[in-house]
């Protein structure tokens, strides 16, 4: 019994992947509930329409329009003057050709958001979306396609 060798544990040269796999999955649901979460801030009260809803692959500009008539581009509140400056900076280099989203509050009148849109039409924005709650569903936001 001497003369037999013992058997050596060999190192584990194998990665175990499990604990990475469980990581990403977590991280992977808590974007996906918390990233419609974070879209826009700025409380409105949009109008409810029977609409569906429009596809978009670029990220688009989000301008709102509260029930006291203030406007935001993202969640910056900027003048009337000054919305075209505010609406290039948030939406880079490409800004006319990205989609444009405006939300109004349901209580903001009609002139105020013909305003906005006419002021941004004018200045090149072609893609322009009004976002509604549709009928069916009072929570969710859809945007509306508009040929301006």
């Amino acid at each position: 019994m001497r003369g037999r060798r013992r058997a050596r544990k060999r190192p584990l040269s194998e990665i175990n992947v499990t604990p990475l796999v469980d990581v990403m999955l977590v991280l992977l649901i808590i974007f996906m509930i918390s990233a419609p979460l974070l879209t826009v801030a700025v409380p409105v009260d949009l109008p409810e329409t029977e609409a569906s809803a429009v596809e978009s692959t670029q990220e688009p500009v989000t301008v709102s329009i509260n029930s006291a008539g203030t406007i935001f581009v993202g969640e910056r509140e900027v003048a009337f003057d000054s919305l075209i400056g505010a609406v290039l900076d948030d939406g880079g280099a490409d800004a006319r050709e990205r989609p444009l989203f405006l939300r109004a509050d349901a209580q903001v009148p009609y002139q105020a958001v013909a305003r906005v849109m006419a002021r941004l039409s004018a200045n090149g924005f072609v893609k322009l979306n009004l976002i509604t709650d549709t009928a069916g569903n009072t929570a969710a936001a859809e945007p509306v396609e508009s040929d301006l």
